[in-house]
């Protein structure tokens, strides 16, 4: 199976920019969205099934913003929109679909960066996401979460570790719960593959940072550590230019 996670910043959009061509070139199994930042009705559902995807929406109450999605070649068994949390499912964060054995969530963590606030929103949701997942690990243990994180879980995943040691999405605390969400049983399937430096999924719209590769890595594939023997692969496609974030791949055995 074959899972992307792209954050469009827009459907819409990343539709102007020809997301369609692009789906049909990368051919993802599975594709989960995030930040669609649009209602059911203002989605082009028919364009999608003429792809060849059954999709599923899980938008935000807050029109032009947040929201998640599922895109799939093969029909799920069920589909759960949200972790039955208002102030969290009011956002549209969370989106499940079951293949079997296998779930595969299209997750949109909050980001801190608009004030301390959200800060506070978003610490309550790492600790409240955790308990959900755990909770959720007993009827379904077999786990794929992709999505935006929205946090760069160790020097190696930003341009400027040093400098950004007190901006939101690489707060000490961030950092912290990643290391311990991790110790849980999961794993990053991308840097459990990847070595390597300079690998990122998010660039600043200002001061040239994609043209100059600097960057974050924010958006990830974590797996249940029962579902490590099946990865095949892991990697990021930072060619695919629909928003400020890029794709990042999976490749699982069945």
């Amino acid at each position: 199976m074959k899972i992307i996670s792209y954050n469009v910043n827009g459907v819409r959009a990343a539709i102007s920019k020809d997301l369609y061509g692009w789906i049909r070139a990368a051919n993802p199994d599975v594709l989960c969205l995030q930040e669609i930042k649009a209602q059911t009705d203002q989605i082009p559902l028919l364009e999608f099934e003429a792809l060849g995807y059954k999709n599923y929406w899980f938008p935000a109450q807050k029109k032009g913003y947040s929201g998640t999605a599922i895109l799939s070649k093969i029909e799920p068994d069920h589909v759960e929109y949200g972790m039955g949390i208002p102030a969290y499912d009011n956002e549209g964060r969370f989106l499940r679909a079951d293949f079997g054995r296998l779930s595969v969530v299209s997750v949109y963590h909050p980001s801190g960066s608009s004030g301390d606030e959200r800060q506070a929103f978003k610490m309550k949701w790492l600790d409240d996401f955790t308990i959900y997942t755990e909770k959720l690990r007993i009827d379904r243990p077999n786990l794929v979460l992709s999505g935006d994180f929205n946090i760069c879980h160790e020097a190696i995943d930003i341009h400027d570790p040093i400098r950004n040691a007190v901006i939101s999405g690489f707060l000490p605390e961030e950092r912290e719960w990643f290391t311990k969400f991790l110790k849980l049983g999961y794993t990053d399937t991308f840097r459990h593959l990847v070595k390597e430096p300079h690998q990122y999924s998010w660039w600043s719209y200002r001061a040239n940072a994609r043209n100059n590769n600097k960057g974050w890595r924010i958006d990830y594939h974590i797996i249940t550590n029962n579902i490590l023997p099946n990865l095949e692969s892991a990697r990021i496609l930072p060619e695919a230019k629909h928003s400020d974030h890029c794709p990042v791949v999976v490749d699982i055995a069945d």
